[in-house]
């Protein structure tokens, strides 16, 4: 049988959290420094929201769209009347149609300065198909067409070609120009159809077509610039073109795509303003280039790509048309206008170099 065999219990040690005092320490240990608890992190101020958080960079266009309703409001008792905001919405709608395309081309550091010519081929090329007997629809989306072909070469003369948008524009804006002029023979084409007319002319409810048609396209290339994918690669490609293919970007389609929606909306332009005027005028379009590029800078989009949007555009083309429509109701010299939105033009870019000075020192 084994025997037991007893052993002394041996002391045990429970370690706990707790800071040793001086005695369990010794005399000769030195007791350790509390550590300091940390302060309470004081509370951010909150930032007062301005009309440029809610409204982004079409803020500006806003403030100078108020003000200038505002004081042709108090300036003239007609401006406000049912017939003159008609005759607004009309002359405005075409314009901001335009402004819009142009702001596609100018989100991708580009610039488009065919879309006056464009506009007057495709409208021009509408009322002799009319003339010649082709129904109406026909010949309004072959017009249209005609206008998204051109586009698209102008989107392959800077994608394929490499020419710079500059030069294949301008050579696009004689081209265009140079074929309405001779197959109409530099002639007013005349005679057409009421009902192509009334496209154009004829209201819905007491709201002009032409207003409808243009808050539509303005709604589409918001939601497409601002909800979609290839919204995002628009801004990418304006942004750093490199940067964009090598995050496969398929850079050279949606540059082309940029130069079919302008030369498209354009066409679609072209097509409208035969409708208003009822005829077919060859020099139609002249100088709209300028005053859609116009209309995208005061809007809040910069030249140098990425920054802009539908709804800046179409404010900046608004507001052109408010200064134009007042001057001819308080019978100012329409040169004098012209000083004035050259003025608002140099204002915009100002502030936009301005701001980005300011963004590239703070980061």
């Amino acid at each position: 049988m084994p025997k037991l065999i007893w052993r002394e219990p041996i002391a045990t040690t429970t370690i706990t959290s707790r800071q040793p005092t001086g005695e369990e320490l010794g005399p000769d240990a030195v007791p350790r420094a509390r550590e300091p608890e940390p302060e309470p992190k004081a509370e951010a101020p909150r930032r007062v929201v301005t009309l440029g958080d809610i409204a982004g960079r079409e803020s500006g266009g806003l403030v100078v769209l108020l003000v200038a309703v505002g004081i042709l409001t108090l300036a003239s008792d007609e401006f406000l009347t049912g017939n003159n905001l008609a005759n607004l919405a009309r002359q405005v709608a075409i314009f901001g149609i335009i402004a819009v395309g142009q702001l596609v081309v100018i989100l991708t550091a580009g610039i488009d300065l065919s879309v006056g010519s464009v506009l007057g081929l495709s409208g021009a090329s509408t009322a002799q198909f009319l003339v010649a007997g082709m129904p109406i629809w026909p010949a309004f989306l072959l017009g249209v067409a005609i206008g998204t072909v051109l586009g698209i070469v102008n989107g392959l003369l800077v994608t394929r070609a490499l020419l710079p948008p500059f030069i294949a524009t301008l050579g696009m804006l004689g081209i265009a120009r140079g074929i309405v002029l001779v197959t109409t023979d530099a002639q007013t084409v005349q005679g057409l159809p009421s009902g192509f007319q009334d496209i154009a002319n004829g209201t819905i409810l007491g709201i002009p077509n032409l207003l409808i048609i243009a808050v539509v396209v303005t709604g589409v290339m918001w939601f497409v610039l601002s909800r979609t994918v290839f919204g995002r690669y628009i801004y990418a490609v304006g942004s750093n073109p490199e940067s964009a293919r090598l995050a496969g970007v398929p850079v050279r389609m949606v540059t082309t795509s940029v130069y079919a929606i302008s030369g498209l909306l354009a066409g679609l332009g072209g097509v409208l303003l035969a409708s208003r005027l009822g005829a077919g005028i060859p020099t139609a379009g002249t100088g709209f280039e300028l005053n859609a590029i116009a209309a995208c800078v005061i809007g809040g989009a910069s030249l140098f790509g990425a920054k802009g949007s539908a709804i800046g555009a179409a404010t900046g083309a608004l507001i052109m048309g408010v200064l134009n429509n007042g001057g001819n109701l308080l019978a100012i010299n329409a040169f004098y206008l012209q000083i004035a939105i050259g003025v608002l033009i140099l204002v915009a870019v100002g502030f936009d170099q301005l701001n980005t000075r300011r963004s590239a020192t703070a980061g």
